[in-house]
């Protein structure tokens, strides 16, 4: 059993708390013997929250200077799951297990990034359900929406299947069947010792409490509780 901590990273305008904990990830960790670490990233939660873009150039950095020293294991999902997977990408060594969910082809493909950054800034297109749900969630009273307007705007580092090919360590690709992050394959094809685990009939949103999910990632990381 390992006793190399677990960080977990949560999507846009989530947090540590309702993306992991209230789904019940810390307690299954911790029985499972190891250490979660929930971060919530900048203008998230308990983060700091700017309101200018240039104030997250640091962004994927503060993360690391919120988890414990020495290796790590990391769970992602969405924009946690590009965010370590640049942080693996940049930092050889640093991890030694990911499981990423809620991304694929979409991280090759960012069509959809203006799209999100123009709902969170209240100019949804009413068709758009994606969309909606992200201005649903920028409307949400615990939300600050000029941060993440803020965090939209920024200059973000590019991730891309070179850098990606360069993360040799055990990685788990979970992603729902019916996520317009997908295709999958993009991404597992990418990563040199990937895993892929397709949940069946969940959309993004529902990805972080899926059963099947949480079973997938508890196993890969040796973590499952007695």
């Amino acid at each position: 059993m390992s006793d190399i901590p677990v960080i977990l990273l949560h999507g846009l305008a989530g947090t540590a708390a309702t993306t992991w904990q209230s789904n019940g990830w810390y307690d299954l960790l911790a029985e499972g013997g190891r250490t979660p670490v929930g971060i919530d990233m900048l203008g998230h939660g308990t983060a700091p929250k700017p309101h200018d873009p240039a104030d997250y150039e640091a962004f994927e950095q503060y993360v690391l200077d919120q988890a414990p020293d020495g290796p790590l294991d990391g769970i992602g999902f969405s924009m946690g799951a590009r965010t370590l997977l640049y942080l693996a990408a940049t930092n050889p060594g640093r991890f030694t297990k990911l499981v990423v969910s809620g991304v694929g082809n979409n991280l090759f493909e960012p069509s959809g990034h203006q799209e999100i950054a123009n709902a969170i800034r209240g100019e949804a297109e009413s068709d758009n359900p994606v969309a909606q749900y992200f201005a649903g969630l920028a409307a949400s009273p615990d939300v600050d929406a000029e941060a993440l307007s803020a965090l939209m705007g920024r200059t973000s580092p590019a991730l891309t299947a070179e850098m990606i090919s360069g993360i040799d360590i055990p990685v788990l690709v979970v992603l729902g069947d019916n996520d317009f992050a997908g295709p999958a394959q993009p991404l597992v094809d990418a990563l040199p010792q990937a895993t892929h685990v397709e949940l069946r009939n969940t959309d993004h949103f529902a990805t972080p409490k899926n059963f099947d999910f949480i079973d997938a990632a508890l196993a890969f990381l040796d973590a499952q509780p007695f």
